[in-house]
């Protein structure tokens, strides 16, 4: 391994005895306080020694090989990822806002409880709910609390015998997943050949056992579920709900709304529609809105305006029960209502439009180059099957680490699961027209590479600090800590 190619580690930067810091003289040797012998170490940690001038450019330079949003496109389908403006940031920091405690009475923290209760009234007037609850902490956390939601409100009818969950073949894998932690167990609806969902194959699933119809609209494929109304009216009329995954929620902005469509219960990524943080496993947020008559299952507490127009905090006996200790990510939910804010209704319409417009853009500038399975106007994002010329044995996940060695990171590849070589792309709307240019030229020269010189392909990366990894042996034999390095080298 040459590591001064691929960057040294902290520990490779130590030197015996150099400090960075100096801790303060204790003040409290004269505390007889004696550690039981089972919690001390037999010999010290393996620990860096390094000064604060070397540990800093070490990170700094560390840092600069991160790529996110900020640095490059991220084209990655399912995932929605668009830039962060920075007024959310300066917001959610505000010295007026950051230092406030979950706890406080209620009384003093008026200002937050009008914020959170605007952004709940928001998210109804988009989503076509009736009321929603910000208290989820992610995605799939809202996902569960919906689920849990639907369980509540069959069980508080007396329908106990609803244990069956409905998810289509082409479903995000939190859906099932969900369901399952949830307690409900899943059956698979399968998708037609222009990847929307068969209603034929649906209707004999459809029984009393039903709790609920799991479904995205567009759908993981990209594609506008047209006979949305269809399933909504035979999935009610077996007494089943209808829940909506909020993860496509960005191309419908100002244009449909799933409670319109007949949903009962949605989630929302607050990250993928409304342009808070992405990734690095939180603090996230996952709002969940009802329809009318299911606003007293929403989880406590909840937030609410009363008469004198003060703001006050309730607790339902016959809610769904607490699925978090506080009103959820303060701070997150500050970004969204700003970024809502920003954009204002016409604002928020015209990016649900700009976001369907560019995936249209790059898609029909690539489909002689890559196999398109589903040939028809998609919304937010697309799948190709891989290279619509296999014969040179190039692969899905070759492009993908091609693209890296042009500053692009790659899309989501080998998912959904309905295609071999599935390519997803989502260019979202804040990309200009010069960067999906640059990306189209770029998958374009691929392609043409992969024919004429696929070894460079197929031995790609070239340019990153880890070139091409055995990716079966990082999964099954990991090295995770120095002194397991040492031990391998």
């Amino acid at each position: 391994m040459n590591r001064e190619y691929y960057g040294k580690l902290i520990f490779e930067h130590s030197h015996p005895n150099r400090r960075g810091y100096k801790l303060p003289k204790c003040e409290y040797n004269d505390v007889d306080i004696e550690i039981p012998a089972s919690l001390l170490r037999s010999s010290a940690p393996l620990l860096p020694e390094a000064d604060e001038l070397t540990v800093v450019r070490h990170y700094t330079n560390m840092s600069a090989n991160n790529f996110g949003v900020d640095t490059g496109f991220y084209p990655l389908g399912s995932c929605t990822m668009k830039y962060n403006p920075k007024i959310n940031e300066e917001i959610a920091a505000d010295n007026s806002v950051a230092p406030l405690h979950p706890f406080q009475p209620t009384d003093t923290v008026q200002g937050a409880l009008e914020a959170y209760h605007t952004l709940q009234s928001y998210l109804s007037e988009i989503g076509g709910m009736a009321e929603f609850t910000l208290n989820p902490y992610a995605g799939a956390h809202g996902e569960l609390t919906g689920l849990m939601i639907i369980k509540a409100y069959h069980r508080r009818n007396g329908d106990t015998g609803r244990i069956n969950v409905i998810v289509p073949d082409s479903a995000h894998g939190t859906n099932p997943a969900s369901a399952a932690v949830a307690g409900f167990n899943i059956i698979e609806v399968k998708s037609r050949p222009d990847g929307t969902v068969d209603v034929e194959d649906l209707k004999p699933l459809l029984n009393d056992t039903i709790a609920a119809v799991m479904m995205t609209n567009p759908n993981t494929l990209g594609i506008f579920e047209k006979n949305i109304p269809e399933i909504a009216r035979l999935a009610h009329e077996a007494g089943a709900l209808m829940y909506y995954d909020g993860a496509n929620l960005n191309p419908m902005l100002g244009v449909a709304r799933p409670g319109d469509m007949g949903f009962d219960v949605m989630h929302i990524n607050l990250h993928k529609t409304f342009s808070t943080p992405h990734g690095g496993g939180g603090p996230g947020a996952g709002p969940v809105g009802v329809r009318a008559g299911m606003e007293h299952l929403l989880p406590n507490p909840r937030v609410v305006k009363n008469a004198d127009g003060a703001y006050s905090l309730i607790c339902a006996d016959d809610s769904m029960g607490r699925i978090s200790g506080t009103l959820g990510n303060f701070t997150v939910i500050l970004r969204a209502l700003a970024y809502i804010l920003s954009l204002g209704r016409s604002g928020l319409a015209i990016a649900g439009k700009l976001a369907t417009l560019n995936a249209n853009y790059i898609k029909e500038c690539l489909r002689d180059l890559y196999l398109l399975p589903i040939d028809t106007v998609c919304k937010h994002e697309f799948v190709f099957d891989g290279l619509a010329d296999k014969s040179t044995g190039v692969t899905t996940l070759n492009v993908a680490k091609r693209l890296l060695d042009y500053g692009f990171h790659a899309p989501t590849i080998y998912f959904p699961l309905l295609f071999h070589e599935s390519l997803m792309i989502e260019p979202t709307e804040t990309e200009s027209k010069e960067t999906i240019d640059r990306f189209i030229e770029v998958m374009r020269g691929i392609a043409i590479e992969a024919k004429e010189n696929p070894d460079i392909v197929k031995q790609a990366p070239h340019n990153t600090p880890v070139r091409h990894p055995d990716d079966t042996k990082a999964a099954l034999n990991p090295i995770v800590t120095y002194q397991e390095l040492i031990e391998n080298a």
